[in-house]
């Protein structure tokens, strides 16, 4: 039988504010000494009061309004409720029914088709506390906890499930990578975790309407990571089916070491978080002649700058879409091309001797 694959896509992207969401600790935690990052309120201690973060707030819209999603003019934010140790209070501050943004798209040019990636919400939470988990001499294990992550502002960009190979994944998460960096919202650095992917991925016979039971592959930290656990899934799904057995609904992990996903928990039951709305914070009133001006001050998008490429400097369009997958290197190829005064030249070299050593440090890195 032939089976049609259906991806959507959970992106968390930590935003580069100075303070965290809702207290005044630095945000700056990944290099600093394990809990030195921390204040009652992220520690949850009875009695704080969370005070919300207006950089944060700005920054999901402008990614929203770069998405073309529509901005309410009214949202608010819920308590997630759910037990596990890097959860300081028992709960996490989310958005469940009033995000920040709603119904916007993502073009992506995918195994020579483009495709159209309605991006259903972008809502805006707090990160968690970091676990390490170790064994002393003896091999007794055990888990550190440190909470300089926790409150850190986390902004999450759903997906509808419209991706139908890795690839298309591969594109939209390259995409929405380089939207990103180019507003400023984020460092967008997938190694030090501020960009993060879920994916939900099912499989289906051809032509059949209705889903099939999916997984879900969690925190996976690089395009790599999602597209390699993404075609195994698919291909352990498929024998599976072809077997005659059933998808088991579930949580399941990447292991880079076996190139294989795992089986983490079942997910048979949807977990009910006990959402309800945040009795300390109050509902906001989005001002509609602010969300103008955030539009109006959004800098050049990945689209545009290739569209201006392309005139400015006669440049075919793969070449361009090479330069502009990446905000830096789009601006060194400007910069060289102000210097050796013929885009052509400028492009051969980017395209060649700069790109390949920044792939050799980018592998280097992830392993």
């Amino acid at each position: 039988m032939e089976y049609e694959t259906v991806i959507g896509l959970e992106v968390h992207v930590q935003l580069r504010t100075q303070s965290k969401m809702f207290c005044s600790c630095r945000a700056d935690y990944q290099t600093a000494p394990a809990n030195t990052r921390v204040c009652p309120v992220c520690l949850g201690l009875p009695g704080t009061l969370p005070v919300i973060n207006t950089k944060a707030v700005e920054f999901t819209i402008m990614t929203g309004l770069a998405l073309g999603c529509n901005i309410p003019k009214l949202t608010k934010f819920d308590r997630k409720n759910y037990p596990y140790p890097d959860l300081m209070k028992g709960y996490q501050i989310s958005q469940l029914d009033l995000p920040l943004a709603l119904n916007g798209e993502l073009n992506i040019t995918a195994d020579g088709l483009d495709r159209t990636v309605r991006v259903e919400r972008v809502h805006l939470e707090e990160d968690v506390s970091k676990l390490q988990h170790v064994s002393d001499e003896n091999n007794d294990a055990h888990s550190l906890v440190d909470v300089n992550r926790s409150g850190v502002p986390l902004m999450e960009v759903v997906s509808h499930p419209d991706m139908r190979t890795p690839e298309e994944a591969r594109s939209y998460l390259t995409k929405l990578h380089s939207i990103i960096q180019y507003l400023g919202v984020s460092t967008a650095n997938a190694q030090d975790g501020s960009f993060r992917c879920d994916a939900n991925i099912s499989l289906r016979p051809v032509g059949q309407e209705e889903y099939g039971t999916k997984a879900e592959i969690k925190n996976m930290n690089s395009l790599r990571a999602v597209f390699m656990a993404l075609n195994h899934e698919q291909e352990r799904q498929k024998n599976v089916l072809d077997s005659g057995e059933r998808v088991i609904q579930e949580t399941r992990g990447w292991s880079e070491e076996r190139s294989a996903t795992y089986s983490q928990r079942s997910k048979e039951e949807a977990h009910d978080y006990r959402y309800f709305p945040d009795p300390d914070l109050p509902p906001l009133r989005l001002d509609p002649e602010r969300i103008r001006r955030l539009d109006a001050d959004l800098p050049e998008l990945p689209a545009q700058r290739r569209a201006r490429l392309i005139e400015e400097y006669d440049l075919d369009g793969r070449d361009v879409d090479v330069l502009i997958a990446s905000r830096p290197l789009a601006d060194y190829f400007e910069a060289l091309v102000a210097v050796v005064d013929e885009a052509k030249d400028a492009v051969n070299w980017v395209k060649g001797p700069v790109l390949k050593e920044a792939n050799r440090v980018q592998r280097s890195v992830e392993h």
